[in-house]
């Protein structure tokens, strides 16, 4: 079943003729609009004639994250405050949010692809969506929520955490799909089994898990312990949040990304340059119908290829390979986007510890944790265990409080933790890779 049979079948020669079309609107609109974009297409010699076929799209530069965090809060906002009619914001490394704003038709179109995406994961007007995303900033529940109701399927916005009952719930209510990150749905049927639940007696028959690297291994464990097909759903805050692209439950091969909103690209990490069809790098993404904070070329990090030959399910839309990592050195913790940085950040302001860390991630009953080791220095080492055991207790609050994310903090005396002469190697993550 496809929801919007005239876009998602689109020939590739409409496709493309539509895009060249929203593009040059697009540049036109940041030229008029966006001061940044004026000096940025300035410098780089680019202006309003400029884009006359696609393939002039990579003559633009990129627009970076930090050049969200410089514009903060609305420099890179097209239309005035007042036509905006919602914010949301992800994590930045200095503790300031990137924030992006939308307009009444931006919440359309977004509402809009989230449907698309439901349906290309098998859902229909008349199931019951339990979503287990977050709500508030972060823009995976909200996401998914006005997806849910354009479609005219019965949405439960449970957000997340609380598992016991959210288990009460889907049995209750008789969820048909649930919307979560892959780990909390294993932790999910960790829980249930716990509790006696036969995840085979419940009416779910298919999950969206996306916030979150998972692996072909995870979605098969999650499939055998749900009994549901389970879905890779991809976005990001800065573009949309989620609905860039969604795999089809017919192929499970590749996620398609919707094309007559976004055009993708795929560069070489180190030199920027676009890279020949199917081959792997870092993802770029321009924007082409929004208004609120349209972005050209947008520098994701994620690492993946385009697939462009035809999918079974009959949408033309290219696909992308499931993401393999990441460019920088981002985690992604439960959801949560962390920087080594910002923790460093929070750790320099704190008195009696001394500027080396490290942080040990690894995934325990199938949900991501995150340990920072931090050396105290000599004086604070040979205090009491209670001063030690509060200064732990410092740190997991500030980190807790400044990204959201929970972590345990392990203090090692002086020296413990290895140095380097080139550069620092702050992250160890053991979660599988592969």
């Amino acid at each position: 079943m496809i929801w919007n049979d005239e876009f998602e079948t689109l020939p590739r020669e409409a496709i493309e003729s539509l895009q060249l079309k929203r593009l040059q609107q697009t540049v036109e609109r940041v030229c008029a609009t966006v001061p940044f974009y004026r000096e940025s297409f300035r410098k780089a010699g680019v202006g309003l004639g400029t884009v006359k076929t696609l393939e002039d799209l990579q003559r633009l530069p990129f627009t970076l994250k930090q050049d969200m965090r410089d514009n903060y809060p609305y420099g890179l906002f097209a239309v005035p405050l007042e036509q905006i009619v919602r914010i949301h914001a992800s994590s930045g490394t200095t503790g300031k949010p990137t924030v992006v704003g939308y307009t009444r038709r931006d919440i359309d179109n977004w509402a809009e692809l989230m449907a698309r995406s439901f349906v290309a994961a098998g859902a229909h007007k008349g199931d019951v969506i339990h979503n287990a995303y977050g709500y508030g900033l972060f823009t995976g529940g909200l996401g998914a929520h006005y997806g849910a109701e354009k479609l005219g399927a019965s949405v439960i916005p449970m957000s997340g955490g609380n598992t016991l009952k959210q288990l009460m719930i889907m049995q209750d209510f008789g969820s048909t799909v649930l919307t979560c990150t892959p780990s909390y749905s294993l932790y999910l049927a960790e829980v249930a089994a716990e509790q006696g639940i036969d995840f085979k007696a419940l009416k779910l028959k298919v999950g969206i898990f996306g916030a979150e690297p998972w692996t072909e291994q995870m979605r098969s464990e999650i499939e055998s312990k749900l009994n549901i097909k389970a879905i890779d759903i991809y976005g990001l805050s800065e573009i949309l949040g989620p609905g860039v692209g969604i795999e089809c439950v017919e192929a499970q091969n590749g996620l398609h990304i919707w094309e007559d909103h976004f055009i993708p690209e795929i560069i070489d990490p180190d030199t920027g340059e676009v890279l020949p069809a199917g081959e792997k790098g870092e993802l770029v993404i321009t924007t082409i119908t929004k208004e609120g904070i349209p972005l050209i070329r947008y520098r994701t990090r994620d690492i993946t290829r385009i697939i462009t030959e035809p999918c079974v399910c009959g949408r033309t839309h290219a696909r992308l390979e499931r993401m393999s990592g990441r460019s920088d050195d981002m985690l992604i913790i439960r959801g949560v986007n962390v920087f080594p940085s910002q923790i460093e950040s929070v750790l320099f302001n704190i008195e009696g510890i001394e500027p080396h860390y490290q942080l040990i991630v690894d995934r325990e009953e199938n949900l991501d944790t995150l340990e920072v080791q931090v050396e105290v220095g000599e004086g604070t080492f040979s205090d009491e265990i209670k001063v030690l055991q509060q200064l732990s207790v410092q740190i997991q609050d500030e980190i807790k409080d400044l990204l959201g994310v929970t972590c345990k903090a392990r203090l090692v005396e002086p020296k413990t933790i290895a140095r380097s002469e080139g550069k620092a190697r702050r992250v160890i993550d053991k979660r599988e890779k592969n």
